[in-house]
C-alpha cells in the first residue's frame, strides 16, 4: 500500500471514521493504518458514510478497492453500485465483477434467476461464485450443474458432496 501524506479530501472522512470508532489513527500517511482503520469501520453502519467518503479520496487504488471488496456483501443491493463507481476506473473490474455475482447469488436464492438456467450461465461464473454455490446452494439443479461443469476438481467435489 502506498505511503503518501493524504490528500485534504481524505483527510476530513479520517478524522469523522476516527470519531466513529472512538480510535485514533496513529500516521494517517502510512497505507496500512489507514487499511485498519477502515477495516474496523466495515462493521460500522453509522461509519459506512465516512468510510464512503474516504474510499472515494483514498489515493492508493489498491487499499480502496480492497475496502470496497470487503464492504460489498454487507450492503443492500441498491447501494453497492455507489461504492463501485467510488473507485478509479482502472481498480474497478474486481468490485464490479463481484458486485454482479452477488446479484446471482440473491437472485438464485430469490428464485428471481432460475436453477434450470444454471448450466448455460455457469462457465462465465468466476471460481469464488461457482465455490459458494458449490457449499451453499440446497438446490439439486444447481448443484448437479456444479458437480459436473464446475471449473475447477474442488468446486465439482464440493457440489457432488453437498447433494449427498
Amino acid at each position: 500500500m502506498a505511503d503518501a501524506e493524504p490528500c485534504a479530501e481524505l483527510r476530513g472522512p479520517l478524522r469523522q471514521l476516527e470519531e466513529h470508532l472512538g480510535t485514533s489513527l496513529s500516521d494517517a500517511s502510512d497505507g496500512h493504518a489507514r487499511w485498519e482503520l477502515y477495516r474496523a469501520a466495515l462493521g460500522s453502519d453509522a461509519a459506512r458514510p465516512a468510510l464512503l467518503a474516504a474510499v472515494t479520496a483514498e489515493p492508493d487504488g489498491a487499499l480502496a478497492s480492497g475496502v470496497v471488496g470487503e464492504v460489498l456483501e454487507r450492503l443492500p443491493r441498491p447501494e453497492r453500485e455507489a461504492w463501485v463507481q467510488a473507485l478509479a476506473p482502472e481498480v474497478r473490474e474486481f468490485s464490479e465483477r463481484r458486485a454482479r455475482e452477488l446479484a446471482t447469488l440473491e437472485d438464485l436464492r430469490s428464485g428471481a434467476l432460475a436453477p434450470d438456467r444454471v448450466p448455460e450461465l455457469i462457465d462465465t461464473w468466476s471460481d469464488w461464485l461457482q465455490l459458494r454455490l458449490a457449499t451453499e446452494s440446497g438446490d439439486e439443479t444447481v448443484l448437479r450443474a456444479l458437480a459436473a461443469s464446475g471449473r475447477t476438481k474442488r468446486i465439482r467435489r464440493t457440489a457432488g458432496e453437498s447433494l449427498g
